[in-house]
């Protein structure tokens, strides 16, 4: 298949929100395309009316948009937010292309390789029940499979309610050639006739998503391991109908940290939980991509065109790979870090609109936070005692350890009196305020701690918080000596 071009879908339901789990695999079809300079399309399979959410291609579109994920084919959205369909191998929406799917499940029973199934819902429970208490394994126990074509016409022209069923080997085995697992082998015995078609005539995964996979010369099928075990019935029907097989590829499932399959009971699932709540798309792409890879074992920090260019399916690993909230949020700062300065003021400034202050100040606070930023939104929380006219400083100590009141009050008078004298054009240097200020508690023969620290709490009223330099660059003279007047009077 090597001199194919190299062509990747995603091809996620419409059952309400994009997974965490299905960015990852976004990323790896893109990332595959891309690098071979390939075709990477969205598809949506939606043959399961019942699960259809109203909006949830929107919303996924949307979601993918947001995180820098573009496909070159198939289902977008525009930028009116209506659907749209670009490329040769169209309908992408797999409910529109009912008739294609119902054509090869026809051939499918003329070669013999699938039948008309007339079982009832009630049959099929019994079967099931039966099977459980004679503890064997569930699964069709192939009641139409050798109906003769005469009776299987007659049913079928009294109306009778069906589905077709794939005629699935009952010896041997398959052996399947997966990008990630390498050889996998399953025992035909313990695989029963899947359905292809349902009785409202839509045809299930397994049929639509192998037949589009073929019909959109799919190179490359990269999806999540629970349908590995689906796959021997995906390679039965690419050699009932005589198709070159793509390659396969089963992602390893994300995990929570004790190890069970990520899901809401633990947390957010949704991408858009995250984006909503302030992660920044190179971080969420950084995290996903790494989540069972990584090119290397002495970085972490990663651009998408790198992330491109090193990617190796054969190298993702078979094990799960845990979801660590503690490395995503040490991304985000990351990024919130490198930002460029303007963006990252697009970003923060929102959350200090409530605050009643000058843009200048609001700037100069949100730098401040920068370092300590995991989400922007915790700027609100994190900066509010800048924004107050009257410090409480209950439950916080001014003085130092063992340090006297008159010690502490000694040292912030002397501090007031500099303040007041910096020059305004220094006022919010904090490097110069620093060298300053030490250079004062040098010359007094001070100690650091008993200086800076009833300083810093004077400022702030909290046991940790910025430090004192920063803090009076921030605030500037005169809130600065008005809060250290302040303290005074509680000492």
């Amino acid at each position: 298949m090597t001199d194919k071009r190299i062509r990747t879908r995603f091809a996620p339901s419409p059952t309400g929100y994009l997974h965490i789990g299905g960015v990852r695999t976004a990323l790896y079809a893109e990332f595959v395309a891309k690098q071979a300079d390939g075709d990477f399309l969205l598809r949506i399979e939606d043959t399961d009316q019942s699960r259809f959410v109203e909006g949830a291609v929107e919303n996924l579109c949307n979601s993918l948009k947001s995180l820098g994920i573009k496909p070159n084919e198939g289902v977008w959205i525009d930028d009116d937010n209506h659907i749209i369909q670009r490329g040769d191998y169209g309908p992408y929406i797999q409910s529109e292309r009912k008739h294609i799917h119902q054509e090869y499940a026809k051939k499918l029973v003329e070669m013999d390789k699938a039948y008309y199934c007339f079982c009832t819902t009630e049959r099929l429970e019994e079967v099931r029940k039966m099977q459980e208490l004679t503890k064997r394994p569930t699964g069709y126990d192939g009641h139409c499979r050798n109906l003769s074509v005469e009776e299987t016409q007659r049913r079928l022209q009294a109306g009778e309610s069906h589905v077709i069923r794939l005629k699935l080997p009952k010896n041997g085995s398959v052996t399947i050639n997966d990008a990630i697992r390498g050889q996998v082998t399953f025992d035909w015995k313990l695989i029963d006739d899947q359905v292809i078609i349902k009785s409202d005539g839509m045809a299930t995964y397994h049929l639509a998503s192998m037949t589009d996979d073929h019909d959109m010369k799919i190179t490359h099928v990269i999806r999540g391991e629970e349908w590995l075990s689906s796959t021997p019935k995906h390679i039965f029907i690419y050699e009932a109908l005589g198709w070159d097989l793509p390659t396969f590829a089963h992602l390893p499932l994300i995990l929570n940290p004790d190890k069970t399959k990520l899901s809401k009971r633990q947390g957010d699932v949704a991408v858009e939980e995250y984006l909503k709540k302030g992660y920044l798309p190179e971080a969420l792409i950084n995290f996903l991509a790494l989540l069972g890879w990584n090119p290397t074992a002495n970085r972490e920090i990663y651009s998408k065109q790198e992330l491109i260019d090193l990617f190796n399916l054969t190298k993702v690993n078979k094990a799960g790979a845990i979801f660590q909230i503690d490395k995503l949020n040490w991304l985000n700062n990351h990024y919130l870090r490198e930002m460029d300065e303007q963006n990252y003021f697009n970003l923060v400034l929102q959350y200090l609109n409530t605050f009643n202050a000058d843009q200048k100040f609001k700037q100069r606070v949100a730098l401040l936070f920068r370092e300590r930023l995991i989400l922007p939104a915790e700027i609100a929380e994190l900066s509010a005692f800048l924004f107050v006219d009257k410090l409480n400083y209950e439950g916080v100590s001014l003085t130092w350890k063992n340090q006297t009141k008159d010690e502490a009050r000694e040292r912030l008078i002397a501090l007031i009196d500099w303040i007041e004298q910096i020059n305004d054009s220094k006022e919010h240097d904090a490097k110069f305020i620093e060298e300053h200020i030490k250079n004062l508690i040098q010359t007094r023969g001070w100690g650091n701690g008993d200086t800076l620290w009833p300083l810093r709490v004077s400022l702030s009223a909290q046991e940790k918080s910025p430090n004192p330099f920063e803090l009076i660059a921030v605030l500037g003279k005169k809130q600065s000596t008005a809060r250290i007047r302040q303290a005074l009077e509680i000492l």
